[in-house]
């Protein structure tokens, strides 16, 4: 079966997407529930999907996410290459806002999920059952690559690590826990995408994290005026859909960089 490739959506880009490329409904029973998706047939019939994590139309908080239904159904249509997009507050005035930006490394703490239970796929004993071992980290360096290539002029790579810490919704951060992640290397975060990563790392689905930040989190940082905010988030959100649509027109699957250890 040849590999599909697939995008996680944030609610900026809900209908444009799917509506862009003719993306039909679809979903998928997993042992997790059915997964709605969008999918199309690209002309070389590489199967492509998007998966907009908050529904169509917004109704579901971080909270309230089926993460393992969407990591089931990814594998379920052989995923072999996705990018998991999110908006980010930034906690590092060094860099910039409402510029698309990859991930490099990720915190996440207590590695649980919304209810309380352990972020695995892994909840019974089974034999396809292991320890995820990062060879090379949760985000793939190949695949960062190729998303770097697709808009090397629109998106900021980062010299260094950037480093996305994961604090769950549904209620935003206050501003001591937002210094305390700027002073554990913190560079941006979400209420989202962790849990959606360490679950298709686990299923050895090769993942890049391609995010956006909308404002800067930390104290004494000054956000742009609200009415330069609208303009920017405009030219932010365009930069990143050509990118996604590139992707899923264009992209090709990467080889998984990690791996189970199973006994």
């Amino acid at each position: 079966m040849t590999k599909s490739i697939a995008v996680i959506l944030g609610s900026a880009f809900e209908r444009t997407i799917p509506e862009a490329l003719d993306m039909q409904p679809v979903e998928i029973n997993t042992d997790w529930g059915r997964q709605k998706m969008f999918k199309t047939t690209r002309a070389d019939d590489r199967e492509a999907y998007a998966i907009v994590r908050h529904g169509v139309p917004h109704h579901l908080l971080p909270n309230q996410i089926n993460y393992r239904a969407q990591a089931a159904a990814l594998k379920k249509v052989n995923c072999g290459a996705l990018i998991i997009n999110s908006s980010v507050g930034v906690l590092d005035a060094a860099l910039p806002l409402y510029k698309p930006m990859l991930l490099t490394d990720l915190m996440m703490p207590e590695n649980r999920l919304p209810d309380g239970s352990t972020c695995t796929m892994f909840t019974e004993p089974e034999d396809r059952q292991g320890h995820l071992v990062l060879n090379e980290g949760l985000f793939s360096e190949e695949l960062s690559d190729e998303i770097y290539k697709l808009g090397p002029d629109a998106i900021h790579r980062a010299e260094g690590d950037l480093v996305f810490v994961y604090a769950g919704g549904p209620r935003s951060k206050t501003p001591a826990e937002n210094r305390m992640w700027a002073q554990l290397g913190a560079h941006v975060n979400s209420m989202t995408l962790a849990p959606e990563v360490v679950l298709a790392n686990e299923l050895e689905i090769p993942v890049a994290g391609l995010v956006v930040g909308h404002k800067y989190s930390v104290p004494g940082i000054d956000n742009p005026p609200e009415e330069d905010i609208r303009e920017t988030l405009e030219q932010a959100r365009s930069a990143t859909e050509k990118i996604l649509l590139t992707f899923l027109r264009e992209g090709e699957p990467a080889t998984f960089g990690n791996h189970i250890y199973r006994y």
